[in-house]
């Protein structure tokens, strides 16, 4: 071991010369998340960044993310803490599919200390959501009895606020009471001419004593209006139109603009990527001699990558594992849940049956998780032994139309099994509850569920289904499932767990385990016996290398291979000034091993994981 220590030793001497990594690691990857993040509000406040996106019937709503460099993103909390709109959005008496939180606004009033949040619901009154820090606690503050469709807010630098939004077509601007609770006086600003068409999804901005309006015409344009008065007159100009996107999908559109410390401007846009839903892409953009914005593309089309905006600052990865402890921000209802009937701690998720029917669409207490793409894994580990008789339990891909893998309990006996052919009609009401073509006996109260999807945007791509007895042998189960990928439900497919009666209440599951996974999956982990964290998300990710699971903040590379080595010291070397190197996941438990070694690291080592690469940051090095 010593002597090989000793060889490491002479070959970062060998690689003194080499003093910066290729030129991809200095940049960010076009999108910046691979998750349906749509209908996106962009802030910044002081260096720190927020993101908010639409959410439509899930709950709680309109997640809030947050970034230190724009291109690594965080889930912190969500500005509507209840979608208390109606009793159909907790599917009582009816249901909300595809209703509830759409393009909304989203910003901070710093003369106030206050954030706000305001959105249309059912395109007849619009709610408006404050708090005194952006994790919270969020509020209802007021609804004002109009739409405020597609709207942006816009906190001038005297304090007032005013609110652009659409309506008959137009362009509106309010400006609101000093509160936020009332509308002071709003007018039309803008008629797009028929050259343009129909635009919508409005930004509201001031930069330099100019007002600018962003505005979409879907799903292809984004224009933009600029006037020195809020209220007009405005002129018009073309940010994008019709350019190829960074991956597959839509054209990029909508978003918002937002600025660095230092002065540089930036667009987030997103594409339709579906069946994923859509997803953020970023770009630089700087300002003409007519004050107008342009993005900085490449040979034409939208960049697949740029220069990091600001120094880099990794977080915590979108993958791991998460034992339920508490329910985290990443992850919301499908519509309003029944709170009475689930809870959290050190055994896991609880779920207890909470309605009767034999619909999973109509089904409350379904939690779901957004996709990361472009493939990804999800498992979960069930203890199922207390489900009564007509219970259903498992792990779905839920969307218009769904499937799913899990447990049925039939007369006294359980099995494990594959439905598919879950569908819903155009207003979203169930047209199917799907057909079980695939099953097996099961029996010792604890089950592991996987689903495996490819949700790369296009046409005929697949979700795999696997269930295992011990948690490390996966079995396949039923045929592969084809996903929609139509844009009319906007949302993307997301995972889902679900229990539900068809029979009576009375029974329950837990589960003490959900793990993602970039591609195609990884040994579970085990759940430990001990207290865990709130939330997976600030754990060490494990990594797997062939059969074998190895968590990188324990070393153990049982062979290190001359390439990896070579990357890993190039890393190493750079790291002692905190520069993000980039390895696969193949070559990172042998980075791990390197630094056990040579005691190069300060432990752990902090794992993030993009685009199926791993990135580390070593927080020290000694060498």
């Amino acid at each position: 071991m010593l002597g090989f220590a000793r060889s490491i030793v002479n070959l970062f001497a060998l690689l003194g010369a080499l003093s910066v990594l290729p030129s991809f690691i200095n940049g960010f990857s076009n999108p910046v998340i691979w998750e349906d993040l749509a209908d996106l509000d962009i802030r910044r406040v002081g260096s720190t960044y927020y993101y908010s996106s639409s959410t439509m019937h899930y709950s709680p709503g309109a997640p809030i993310l947050r970034s230190y460099d724009l291109f690594n993103w965080e889930y912190i909390g969500h500005s509507v803490p209840t979608l208390d709109f109606g009793s159909t959005y907790s599917l009582t008496g009816g249901q909300a599919y595809v209703q509830g939180i759409w393009a909304s606004f989203f910003d901070y009033h710093p003369g106030k200390n206050t954030w706000f949040w305001g959105g249309c619901i059912d395109f007849a009154t619009s709610y408006i959501y404050s708090a005194p820090a952006v994790t919270g606690p969020w509020s209802r503050l007021t609804t004002i009895d109009k739409c405020y469709y597609d709207s942006g807010l816009l906190v001038d630098d005297d304090g007032t606020m005013y609110v652009s939004y659409i309506y008959n077509s137009t362009v509106w601007v309010a400006q609101l009471s000093s509160d936020a609770k009332t509308e002071v006086k709003s007018q039309q600003v803008y008629s797009p001419p028929s050259t343009i068409g129909y635009l919508e999804g409005s930004r509201f901005y001031k930069r330099s004593g100019t007002y600018y309006i962003l505005l979409t015409h879907p799903a292809n344009e984004e224009w933009v209006i600029k006037s020195s008065s809020p209220f007009g007159s405005y002129s018009v100009k073309a940010l994008v139109q019709s350019v190829a996107p960074p991956v597959s999908g839509g054209y990029p559109h909508q978003g918002g603009i937002v600025d660095t410390p230092s002065g540089q401007w930036y667009y987030m846009a997103f594409i339709d990527a579906y069946p994923g839903g859509r997803i953020p892409v970023l770009a630089p953009i700087t300002w003409g001699s007519d004050g107008f914005p342009s993005v900085t593309l490449s040979n034409g089309t939208w960049g697949t990558s740029y220069s990091n905006p600001v120094a880099a600052h990794p977080l915590a990865p979108l993958t791991g594992v998460d034992y339920f402890t508490s329910i985290g921000p990443q992850w919301e209802w499908n519509h309003n849940p029944d709170t009475s009937k689930f809870s959290t701690g050190r055994s896991g998720l609880v779920l207890n049956t909470v309605t009767v029917t034999n619909d999973l669409y109509a089904a409350r207490n379904t939690i779901t998780h957004r996709i990361l793409g472009p493939t990804s894994t999800a498992t979960i580990k069930l203890n199922y032994a207390n489900m009564k008789d007509g219970d259903r339990a498992g792990l779905a891909m839920l969307r218009d139309s769904s499937a799913w893998v899990g447990v049925k309990r039939d007369s006294g006996s359980f099995t494990v099994g594959y439905t598919s052919g879950l569908t819903m009609n155009s207003d979203w009401s169930t047209n199917s509850t799907g057909t079980t073509s695939a099953s097996a006996s099961i029996s010792g109260g604890t089950i592991w569920l996987r689903v495996t999807a490819d949700i790369t945007p296009g046409s005929g791509k697949q979700a795999k289904f696997y269930y295992s007895t011990n948690g490390s042998t996966f079995t396949s189960i039923g045929s592969a499932f084809t996903m929609n990928n139509a844009w009319e439900f906007f949302m993307g497919y997301r995972y889902a767990i679900f229990n539900y009666a068809t029979s009576s209440l009375g029974g329950y599951v837990t589960v003490p385990l959900f793990q993602l996974d970039s591609g195609s999956g990884t040994t579970p982990s085990s759940v430990p016996s001990g207290p865990t964290s709130t939330t997976s998300k600030a754990t060490t990710t494990t990594t797997t290398t062939k059969t074998t699971t190895t968590t990188a903040g324990s070393g153990g590379c049982a062979e290190v291979k001359a390439g990896p080595v070579v990357r890993a010291a190039r890393l190493a070397r750079l790291a002692s000034t905190r520069t993000i190197g980039i390895l696969s996941a193949s070559e990172q438990p042998c980075l791990a091993s390197l630094c056990s070694l040579l005691s190069l690291c300060t432990p752990p080592v902090r794992i993030t994981s993009r685009n199926a690469l791993v990135s580390l940051v070593l927080p020290s090095i000694s060498v």
